[in-house]
Parts: C-alpha cells; sequence; structure tokens
C-alpha cells in the first residue's frame, strides 16, 4: 500500500529546508516498483536506421542529437547558486524527449488503462512515514493523516523572511492531479495543461506504462540548452522578455502577481515560443522530475575528475543536510511560481531537490526513449 510520509504537522518542520530555493514537497511512499533504468548506451545502430528514426520521430517527441556542453552555471549568472557550481564539461548521446510536458489527457489515459493510483491519492501508514522522520517524531492526529499534497496560496501582505516557506504552502487533504488546486478544484477543461502533484514514483509508473523513460539531469539540461552555451536562459541572456517566454510569478512573491504572461498557475503546454531544439515550457510552468539523486557535492566531484564526462546518471547517492531523512531526486526548470525577487529558477542551470515520495502543485514530468529503447535493444 502507498503511503504519504509528510504531512501538516511534520512538513512544517520540514519547510526549513525546501521551498524555491529547495522547494517543498510532500513525502509519500509507494510500494510501486516501475523503476525503468537508464539502458547502457552499447549498441550500435547503424546510421542509415537512426536517420530514419529521426526522419520519422514517435508521436509528441523530437530528437536531441548528440553533443558536448559545460553543464551548471555560467560565469555572469549573477542569480546563480552554489549547488549549480562549478561548470563541467558532459557528453550525451542523441535522445528523442517529449515536445511538452506530460499532460492532464495524457496521464489520464494511462490512469484509465491502468487503474494507478498517485500518491497523493494514496492511504497514509504511519509506521512507514516515521521510518523517515527524526527519532521521537509525535504521530499528527488522525484528521490530518489522510491523502493530499501541497497547494500554493497567495499571502495577504508582504513576508519579509522568505525562508519561512510555511507562509505560503499549504497541506489540503483532497489535492492530487485531478484536484490541483483542492477537493473543490478540478481538471475540466485542461486536458493541455501539465500533470501536477506527481512523485517521482508516479512518474517512474507512467514511463513504464509508456514505454519511456524519465531524462537524467545532464540530458534535462542539455535539452534546454538548446544548443545554445553560455546563456543564462535558454533564449539567451535578455530577461525583460521573460513574459514572453516563461510562465513565472512576476510582482511581489508570494502576494501579488501582475498576471504579465497571462497566467497565476498553470498554462497550457505550448503557450510560449520553443526553444531550438522545438522544446516547450523548458523553463517555468511546472518543475520536471529527472532521475538523479540530488546531491549538494555532485557537481564539485565531477569537475574535480577534470574530464569530460559522459552520459552521467548522477552521484551514487542522495545527499542534502538540510533534508538527511529523505532520498530526493533533482528537479529541474521552474514553475509558475519562480520569481526573480525570489528564486529566478526559470534560469537553464537551476536545479532543485525533491523527495522521491513528495508531490505538490508545481511538480510534473516530460519522458525521453533513446533509439535502442525503440528497437528493443
Amino acid at each position: 500500500m502507498k503511503t504519504i510520509k509528510h504531512v501538516l504537522v511534520i512538513t512544517i518542520c520540514f519547510f526549513m529546508a525546501l521551498g524555491c530555493k529547495n522547494e517543498p514537497g510532500i513525502e509519500s511512499k509507494s510500494n510501486s516498483k516501475a523503476t525503468i533504468p537508464i539502458p547502457e548506451r552499447e549498441v550500435v545502430i547503424s546510421q542509415k536506421i537512426l536517420d530514419s528514426l529521426i526522419s520519422n520521430p514517435p508521436e509528441g517527441l523530437v530528437w536531441i542529437p548528440k553533443g558536448t556542453f559545460m553543464q551548471g552555471a555560467v560565469s555572469h549568472d549573477k542569480m546563480a547558486m552554489q549547488h549549480e557550481k562549478p561548470q563541467h564539461q558532459v557528453t550525451v548521446d542523441g535522445f528523442f524527449m517529449d515536445i511538452t510536458e506530460v499532460t492532464n489527457a495524457q496521464f489520464s489515459e494511462f490512469v484509465n488503462e491502468t487503474g494507478y493510483i498517485t500518491v497523493s491519492e494514496s492511504e497514509i501508514e504511519w509506521e512507514e512515514l516515521k521510518k523517515q522522520l527524526p527519532e521521537g517524531t509525535p504521530k499528527p492526529h488522525d484528521s490530518i493523516m489522510q491523502p493530499g499534497s501541497l497547494i500554493f496560496k497567495k499571502t495577504k501582505e508582504s513576508v519579509p523572511n522568505l525562508y519561512d516557506f510555511s507562509q505560503w504552502w499549504k497541506w489540503k487533504i483532497g489535492a492530487n492531479w485531478r484536484h490541483p488546486s483542492g477537493p473543490d478544484s478540478d481538471i475540466n477543461g485542461k486536458d493541455d495543461h501539465p500533470v501536477v502533484h506527481i512523485a517521482y514514483e508516479d512518474a517512474q509508473a507512467y514511463c513504464k506504462w509508456a514505454e519511456r523513460r524519465l531524462p537524467t539531469e545532464a540530458e534535462w539540461e542539455y535539452a534546454a540548452r538548446g544548443g545554445k552555451e553560455n546563456t543564462i536562459f535558454f533564449w539567451g541572456d535578455t530577461q525583460d522578455v521573460l513574459s514572453q517566454n516563461v510562465n513565472s510569478w512576476e510582482g511581489e512573491f508570494p502576494v501579488n502577481n501582475t498576471l504579465e504572461d497571462g497566467y497565476e498557475r498553470t498554462a497550457p503546454v505550448k503557450s510560449y515560443p520553443p526553444n531550438t531544439f522545438g522544446l516547450y515550457d523548458m523553463a517555468g510552468n511546472v518543475w520536471e522530475i529527472t532521475t538523479d539523486y540530488y546531491n549538494l557535492n555532485y557537481y564539485s566531484q565531477l569537475a574535480s575528475k577534470n574530464k569530460t564526462s559522459i552520459n552521467p546518471t548522477g552521484a551514487n547517492n542522495p545527499y542534502n543536510p538540510n533534508n538527511p531523512y529523505s532520498k530526493e531526486r533533482v528537479i529541474k526548470g521552474g514553475s509558475f511560481l519562480c520569481s526573480d525577487s525570489y528564486c529566478a529558477s526559470y534560469r537553464v542551470s537551476s536545479r532543485m531537490g525533491n523527495a522521491n515520495d513528495s508531490s505538490a502543485e508545481h511538480i510534473g514530468f516530460r519522458t525521453v526513449v533513446t533509439p535502442e529503447m525503440l528497437l528493443g535493444e
């Protein structure tokens, strides 16, 4: 049985370790084993077959050619955080990637065919929950120990301390992908919006059904850059065109959103121009899950080797001293809540840790598939 490990009382204890600079999720756990491994790229495919695949890509995907790039924050990015540094050279083999984030319509098809129940819809087991909490953490009241997820709630006045994330995140019983803002909300008319309240294991289950996998962090960032080198954003370095390219927070966060970009929460996919690879929403809208463990030391470890990393798959183990009881994965791209006055995580190098079994109103995903996977190699 799937379980949700963080509910309101426990979540507040962890808010100081999470947020847009390391944003929060609701921890949960499932017995689902639908993990899609990243296959070794050892099979040699003839150029003729590869060219045929590239010329006729699977519906909704685009080919991302093999390439080498510098991963991490560029030197002139004044908003860059320490965990985005130092830059290090990476080579990734070619792959196909979803043109958009997985939508409500696509996820609905998966659920209708499989009967899958997401983490945020699942029952809670305290015995499982307390295994990943500090010893002696009291059990929350039964009225709180019910399925739900985190939703965003604007504050009524300015927030002097932006490190206290509990001021704008609210645990909501009944919040899930079908009810993104709580039980009284729905996704009617939002088939083309990205699905949210998705935990890592939910994304993995979808991938197994779709015969895809999640991207690595390196694949995701390489694809997001779209072949551009040494730029802060996927379109370049100019921030004054932000509202034309990104669904983000504009105005005073978290009090007032000017809606200059047209949306307060999620936007329909393809609402903004694609990058040069033809990918939409690689900045803003919703955070996207990758396969890599989040480890604060990982970039430094790669850079210290002083050589190009080939198809890196992330750290061997997660490490976040601010959230030591959770196994976190890297999420990329920022969301509709990212603000230039707060974290500006619509920058290409932005990254954040999110627990495997966590979900929230601004977390979704997209998938990739390799030629080897398509050919059954």
